[in-house]
């Protein structure tokens, strides 16, 4: 075929030439799927930040109420020569039976009892507690040292920030009433001073506290505590882990005297031992207790930068000067 005579006719390619656009309502419906699908994303990773918020405040919960404690690793007659007797005794709410030493004194009717801290059990090794057993017990002093529930060896319990303990404390109070002693010394140290002050709210056969480093278990002083370690906030941290102790421990914070301990005018005669370094209970919670004190014979120590149940450690000579005197104005107040 010759030029002149070829047809100018479309060449078909066999490509469609009109793509047809996606409709309004198919473009809607993309968008408005991906905005579901970040929507759920996000309120996914809220909520997982929401769940490791709460798991590390019942972390921190499960902590308070379950010290790791060391075993007991020696006893009075091998650290200090020292006769001395187990004992077993009921708290004295009869809830379970506590375990202890007890060191007699000859023709001795005066009984301290040592009301050792949290984490720590009756040998308190970092205070010392043996080296303050002896010295008591030189004194003529019948020494009493036991292990609260959450330091037990055979049967170990939660720590409740006192409400337990202090029956306990009252349970080992009777045993020296019941061992002749008409003279009754309690000397705690961190929450068992703590503890100490809650159980003298009802015993009346307390007749003098010493008081090293006392810590009460409090909102102010559980989040002065936790601050130590990771900054939360106050709120909603402390309202989050309150409800999570009772479940934890059985006990909330509601339950723990700490306002009626902090108004309270004892009767006999106490001594508060405080350091201005102590980093978990502030020195001013002593000053403010020992500021209802209106007991003659009562009397604050505040060691200038001393720590936390170490005040013993740092000023030997002092302390068991102090501790001497003091104990000597409880005699002549009897």
């Amino acid at each position: 075929m010759s030029p002149s005579t070829r047809s100018d006719l479309p060449l078909n390619t066999g490509l469609k030439t009109d793509t047809p656009t996606p409709s309004i309502d198919v473009l809607t419906a993309r968008h408005v799927s991906l905005k579901h699908i970040l929507v759920a994303l996000l309120l996914s990773a809220l909520f997982f930040l929401l769940f490791c918020f709460i798991v590390l405040h019942g972390y921190i919960a499960w902590v308070l109420s379950n010290p790791n404690v060391a075993p007991l690793y020696s006893n009075p007659k091998l650290s200090k020569n020292l006769a001395y007797e187990d004992v077993l005794f009921q708290a004295a709410d009869g809830s379970r039976m506590m375990q202890g030493w007890y060191i007699p004194a000859e023709n001795s009717r005066k009984t301290i009892v040592f009301s050792h801290g949290y984490g720590a059990n009756r040998e308190e090794p970092w205070v010392p507690m043996y080296d303050l057993a002896h010295y008591a017990h030189r004194l003529n002093y019948n020494v009493l040292m036991f292990d609260y529930g959450f330091a037990s060896q055979k049967s170990k319990e939660v720590a409740t920030g006192g409400k337990k303990e202090a029956e306990q404390l009252l349970g080992a109070i009777n045993l020296a009433k019941q061992r002749g002693a008409d003279e009754i010394v309690v000397w705690g140290f961190s929450m068992g001073a703590g503890t100490a002050l809650q159980a003298a709210l009802t015993s009346k056969d307390i007749d003098g506290m010493i008081l090293d480093s006392t810590f009460l278990l409090e909102p102010d002083t559980m989040y002065h505590n936790i601050r130590q370690h990771i900054d939360l906030p106050r709120r909603p941290s402390l309202e989050i882990i309150g409800m999570l102790l009772p479940v934890l421990n059985g006990t909330s914070m509601r339950q723990i005297p700490y306002t009626e301990v902090k108004s309270m005018d004892y009767p006999f005669p106490t001594l508060f031992i405080h350091g201005t370094e102590d980093e978990k209970a502030p020195y001013p919670i002593a000053e403010k207790l020992a500021e209802n004190q209106t007991n003659e014979a009562s009397e604050v120590w505040i060691v200038e930068g001393s720590h936390h149940e170490m005040i013993f450690r740092e000023h030997p000579k002092d302390y068991l000067r102090k501790v001497s005197s003091f104990l000597s104005r409880i005699e002549s107040a009897k």
